[in-house]
C-alpha cells in the first residue's frame, strides 16, 4: 500500500460552524472551485463510492470504465474471477490505457509507448526494455489499484480509506431497502445490462443530493408532467400521490448514518404499483400476452415487478435508486454534473416483465428528470448572487426533536421535511474537515 500525499488532503482554515449550520448552508460550498477539488479527493475516495454492478462484468476478462470522483478507473474481472479497480493511468507517462467504455480484455496496452498490463493491473511488458538497462522493476510499475473493494448483493463499491468500516456497516439499515428493491426479482438478483440514459446539467453535484429525498418539490417541479398524466391517463397514474399535501399521507423520509437518505413513496401509492404506471409504448400488448401465457392472477403478480419499487434510496456520495433504475451522480467540474440512469432487469422474471421495465425506465428520465435538471440549473444561476449567501434547509426542524434518531441512528420524518438534506451535509462536513488517510495498492 502507498499513502497518498495530496495538497487537497491538507485541511485549510475553514469555519465549518459558519458554512454548514443546523438550518442553512453557505452558497460557497457549491460555487467555490476550491471545495470541489477537495471533494473529489476526500468524499469520492474517503467514503465507499459506488463503482458498478457485478452483472455489468458477467464473464471472465470483462471490464468497465468508471470514475471515482475524477479518478479514471477500470473495473475488471480477471481470469480467476476476481474483481479489481485499476487506475486507468499508465505508470510511465500517465496516459489512459483503456478507451472503450466496456468489453472484454485480458490486457491493456498504452497507445503512447506500448506498455502492456494484465487485467489484474500487473505490468506484463515494456517496449524496448533495453533502454532501461537493469533499472526496470516491473513489479513496482503496475497500474495502481483501489485497495478496498467490497460488494453488497452485486453493488460494487470502492474506497481508498483504510479507516472506513466494512461496506455492510457503512450501509447499515439502508440494506433493508436495497434488499426490498432487489428481492422483487423472482431470482432475487438484479441484472444491469440494458444500457443507460445520461444527462448533464450546468451546476454543482450537491444540487442533485439536495433533491434526492425531497418530497416537497414533486407537485411543483413536476406539475406539467402530473397535469399531462391527469389529462391523458386519469388522476390515479404516475406521481399524482403528490397532488395533495404529502405530509398528510403515509409517505415518509428517513435519514441514515453516513449521509444516506430515503423517500418512501410506496405507502402512499395504493395497493398496486402496476395500476399506477403511465401507459408506455406496447405496454397493453405485453400485458395481454402475459395474461395469455400465465393466466390473469399470475400475470398481475408478475406485472407488479415492472414498475419502480416506490422508493428513492440514496447512498452517499453517488448512488441513487429511483423507480426501477440505478442513478449514478458523476461530478465533472464544480459547475458541471452528469447523471447516469442505468435500466435494470429482474433475474428470473418473464421476458415481458423485463421488456416493460425497459419502457418504464424511459419514462421519468425523459419526462421528469428534465424538470429536475432544469431546476438544478436555475438554482445554480441563483447561486451566482454573492450577496445572497444562504441556502435554507430548515423545513421540519420544529418536528425534529420528537423524531429523533432510533437505536440504529435512523431518523424518520414527514415526506417534505429537509432532514435528509441536513443529514447528508452533516456527513459531508465530517469527511471534509477530517484528515483522510488515503492509500492505493500496487
Amino acid at each position: 500500500m502507498n499513502a497518498l500525499h495530496d495538497p487537497a488532503l491538507v485541511q485549510p482554515m475553514r469555519d465549518w460552524d459558519h458554512l454548514i449550520q443546523h438550518d442553512r448552508v453557505h452558497r460557497s460550498i457549491y460555487t467555490d472551485p476550491a471545495y470541489f477539488g477537495e471533494e473529489m479527493t476526500k468524499v469520492f475516495g474517503g467514503l465507499w463510492t459506488y463503482l458498478c454492478h457485478d452483472s455489468e462484468l458477467p464473464t471472465i476478462n470483462s471490464f468497465k470504465r468508471v470514475r471515482m470522483g475524477l479518478r479514471p478507473l477500470i473495473v475488471t474481472r480477471d481470469r480467476a474471477g476476481q474483481f479489481h479497480a485499476l487506475f486507468n493511468r499508465c505508470a510511465h507517462r500517465a496516459a489512459t490505457v483503456c478507451q472503450e467504455a466496456a468489453g472484454t480484455a485480458s490486457r491493456f496496452t498504452c497507445a503512447y509507448h506500448g506498455w502492456t498490463y494484465r487485467n489484474d493491473g500487473s505490468l506484463l511488458a515494456v517496449a524496448h526494455p533495453g533502454g532501461y538497462g537493469d533499472t526496470l522493476d516491473k513489479r513496482a510499475l503496475g497500474l495502481k489499484k483501489v485497495p478496498r473493494i467490497e460488494s453488497y448483493r452485486g453493488f460494487i463499491f470502492g474506497t481508498l480509506n483504510p479507516q472506513m468500516p466494512p461496506l455492510a456497516d457503512y450501509l447499515g439499515e439502508v440494506r433493508r431497502y436495497l434488499d426490498y428493491f432487489i428481492d422483487r426479482a423472482p431470482g432475487r438478483e438484479l441484472v444491469v445490462q440494458a444500457g443507460a440514459y445520461r444527462g448533464v446539467f450546468h451546476g454543482n453535484w450537491k444540487l442533485a443530493w439536495d433533491n434526492a429525498a425531497d418530497g416537497y418539490h414533486p407537485s411543483f417541479g413536476h406539475r406539467s408532467l402530473f397535469e399531462m398524466t391527469r389529462v391523458r391517463n386519469g388522476s390515479d397514474k404516475g406521481g399524482t400521490h403528490f397532488a395533495r399535501d404529502p405530509d398528510d399521507s403515509p409517505m415518509y423520509c428517513k435519514a441514515f448514518p453516513y449521509g444516506h437518505g430515503l423517500l418512501y413513496q410506496r405507502a402512499g401509492m395504493g395497493p398496486s404499483l402496476w395500476q399506477r404506471v403511465r401507459p408506455t409504448p406496447g405496454s397493453e400488448v405485453i400485458a395481454d400476452q402475459l395474461i395469455a401465457e400465465l393466466g390473469e392472477k399470475a400475470a398481475f403478480e408478475a406485472l407488479e415487478g415492472a414498475p419502480g419499487a416506490g422508493i428513492n434510496l440514496n447512498i452517499f456520495p453517488n448512488l441513487l435508486i429511483i423507480g426501477n433504475q440505478i442513478q449514478v451522480v458523476e461530478p465533472l467540474a464544480h459547475d458541471k454534473t452528469q447523471l447516469t440512469w442505468h435500466a435494470t432487469k429482474l433475474d428470473g422474471a418473464a421476458e415481458g416483465v423485463n421488456q416493460l421495465r425497459m419502457r418504464i425506465a424511459e419514462d421519468f428520465p425523459n419526462f421528469g428528470e428534465v424538470d429536475d435538471m432544469e431546476t438544478f440549473e436555475r438554482c445554480w444561476e441563483g447561486l451566482q448572487a454573492p450577496e445572497a449567501e444562504w441556502v435554507m434547509m430548515h423545513r421540519g426542524l420544529h418536528r425534529s426533536a420528537s423524531a429523533g434518531p432510533d437505536a440504529d441512528g435512523v431518523q424518520t420524518v414527514s415526506a417534505t421535511d429537509e432532514a435528509p438534506m441536513r443529514n447528508y451535509l452533516k456527513a459531508y462536513r465530517a469527511i471534509m474537515e477530517s484528515e483522510v488517510p488515503l492509500v492505493v495498492a500496487d
